[in-house]
């Protein structure tokens, strides 16, 4: 079936649809990354948007379970070049197509996503909307504009635990880990599992009384989707929990966590969406390629207002903070995504969080 993507500023893009029909508008941002289609649909910090993938095939090992990030896609629309015809991997359970059609996704393939993505590197990254129905420009160009001017509700409550959950079978003794589901995703926890940590999951409008009240050995922020409305109260909310307790924001989280003690968070004309990004700590001139999503990043002028704050990670592309620390506060924080650097691995960052948690006992 024939498909449009309309942009904001006028481009379109024909296609054809894959897995739903209908229409679907979101912002559109793109993802450089070779592999990790599924994990991409199922994070949750890319709730509302439009995936392009610059990657021309797709589909080309299929999907398992075991590779969801979440329990649900949470993309508004998907853009690809090109869907495989087969797909061969021993842990595939199922194809491409199974997979968005059972997930009720609308996709638009053969677009030429290479010319997309430098649209989107040129112009910025904007609203789009993805058509089965109306190819007419006017129309669709009527229809971004009335999402813009609509009223935003949060995605958090649906992306959230309802209530406080507890993960796995510590062994006595272990250290107490709670996390604020922003959209924790399954790699993350995976890693802390691997830790030996007790940890419970809050939901995102969990108040500080009752944080502290489960008196966990340190809290970590989650990523999620980063302009949700949702996200003043959960900044409200953690205010009263600085310096109380050690505190790990990842990503989305560690916006949160900077405008908790008093930073500004600017969006960017072009997000970080890829798994190649380098950063740099400035005190050991150390490099390391990191995976990053966002497009939002804290305003390193306010940022540097902030006593007892230091900056110990910038990304060697555009000098943004990568990585805030404070001693005295109790505070990490991370924009970019601390991977495991292999199987049955933790990331660095991890490590020397639970050193901070250790320390502060």
């Amino acid at each position: 079936m024939k498909a449009v993507l309309m942009l904001e500023d006028g481009k379109s893009f024909q296609g054809e649809a894959l897995g739903s029909q209908g229409e679907r508008i979101g912002e559109l941002i793109f993802n450089t990354a070779v592999v990790g289609y599924q994990e991409m649909m199922t994070d949750p910090a890319n709730a509302g948007k439009i995936l392009v993938l610059t990657y021309p095939l797709i589909g080309n090992y299929g999907c398992a379970p075991k590779f969801n990030e979440s329990k649900n896609v949470w993309l508004s629309g998907l853009v690809i070049k090109e869907k495989t015809r087969i797909f061969s991997n021993w842990q595939a359970k199922e194809s491409l197509d199974d997979f968005i059609q059972k997930h009720n996704l609308l996709t638009i393939s053969e677009v030429d996503t290479r010319t997309l993505a430098v649209h989107l590197r040129q112009k910025g990254e904007m609203l789009g909307i993805i058509s089965t129905h109306c190819y007419q420009a006017k129309e669709l160009l009527s229809k971004i504009n009335d999402f813009r001017k609509s009223k935003k509700e949060s995605l958090l409550p649906k992306i959230s635990v309802s209530k406080p959950r507890k993960l796995g079978m510590p062994k006595a003794g272990a250290k107490k880990i709670a996390i604020l589901d922003l959209g924790i995703t399954q790699s993350i926890l995976r890693q802390l599992e691997t830790l030996g940590l007790s940890i419970t999951l809050l939901p995102y409008n969990t108040i500080a009384q009752e944080i502290l009240r489960l008196k966990p050995g340190g809290l970590i922020i989650s990523g999620g989707p980063e302009e949700d409305v949702g996200l003043k109260e959960v900044i409200s909310h953690l205010e009263a929990c600085i310096g109380k307790l050690p505190i790990l924001g990842i990503s989305t989280g560690h916006q949160v966590l900077a405008a908790a003690i008093g930073a500004k968070i600017t969006k960017m004309k072009l997000g970080h969406h890829g798994v190649n990004y380098p950063m740099h700590n400035p005190a050991t001139y150390k490099g390391e390629i990191t995976v990053q999503n966002h497009s939002y990043v804290v305003d390193i002028d306010s940022l540097n207002k902030i006593k007892q704050i230091k900056i110990t990670g910038y990304n060697l592309n555009d000098r943004s903070v990568e990585e805030m620390e404070s001693k005295k506060l109790k505070l990490l924080g991370l924009q970019y995504i601390p991977a495991s650097p292999g199987f049955a691995e933790v990331n660095d960052a991890f490590k020397k969080f639970m050193k901070m948690v250790g320390r502060s006992k």
